[in-house]
């Protein structure tokens, strides 16, 4: 049985790679080109006015950020438009009636999620070193960030498409909350830049804890606490992979 599911873990995971891959101008391009304006327009042309932040230069100091930003969009996007889409074609409906439990469902796309945020954010890592030279203090660390982010927006963009009844309401979450807590996560500066009552709102922001325990493995310094920003990744995953097994057994959103 195990094994069983295991198969079709491995399919799902197939076909989420082989889907993404082959349109690859429209999943992997456009997200670098877009973290290249960010890096041409704030690093070069903002970040000569900044020059340097906590003692790292501005261009540099950015670089955790977009690289963060883009596993976010790309990971949390490839979910909620593949399971929608599957869930608008009746797909899902086979998957349901199948032997194949909810964890291999949830594991296959999740982890297909997960490697198009990684191969986004390498991607863009690699075009950052053509305008900075960012430094690695803890790979276990970027390891660490990078994957359970990727894990907990895959997770979150699967409950946006459970929920979804049209293709306007994928785009609904990204929008009016995504970006803005994207935004203001610490991506172009850092908190202790901001009044003290800004800086309390931002400890709210859970972008912020990622964005920062990312840039701590790159340069050791981080805004908030780096175990606290671990065990709320962890916690998110968690609760979200909970609610998401919930959905699926109970049919929430996917049956009529």
């Amino acid at each position: 049985m195990l094994k069983h599911q295991f198969i079709a873990y491995k399919t799902i995971v197939r076909r989420e790679v082989n889907r993404f891959m082959r349109i690859w101008t429209q999943t992997l391009l456009p997200p670098v080109i877009t973290q290249s304006l960010y890096f041409v327009i704030f690093g070069k042309f903002i970040g000569s006015r900044v020059g340097e932040v906590q003692g790292i230069d501005y261009m540099a100091f950015i670089v955790p950020g977009l690289v963060m930003m883009a596993v976010i969009n790309s990971s949390f996007t490839n979910v909620v438009s593949s399971f929608f889409s599957s869930k608008f074609q009746r797909n899902i409906e086979e998957m349901l009636v199948s032997p194949i439990s909810s964890w291999a469902v949830i594991g296959g796309y999740i982890t297909g999620g997960v490697l198009r945020g990684l191969l986004v954010g390498f991607i863009v890592f690699g075009v950052s070193i053509f305008f900075t030279h960012p430094q690695i203090h803890q790979i276990a660390m970027v390891v660490v960030f990078i994957i359970l982010t990727a894990v907990v927006f895959a997770l979150g963009g699967l409950i946006n498409a459970i929920f979804a009844r049209k293709f306007d309401d994928i785009s609904i979450f990204p929008t009016f909350v995504l970006t803005p807590l994207t935004y203001l996560g610490g991506v172009f500066y850092s908190i202790h830049d901001l009044p003290l009552v800004w800086q309390r709102i931002s400890r709210f922001n859970p972008i912020l804890y990622m964005v920062n325990g990312f840039r701590f493995g790159f340069y050791g310094i981080s805004d908030v606490d780096v175990w606290i920003s671990v065990g709320i990744l962890l916690f998110f995953t968690l609760v979200l992979t909970m609610v998401n097994v919930y959905l699926l057994d109970r049919g929430i959103g996917l049956r009529e």
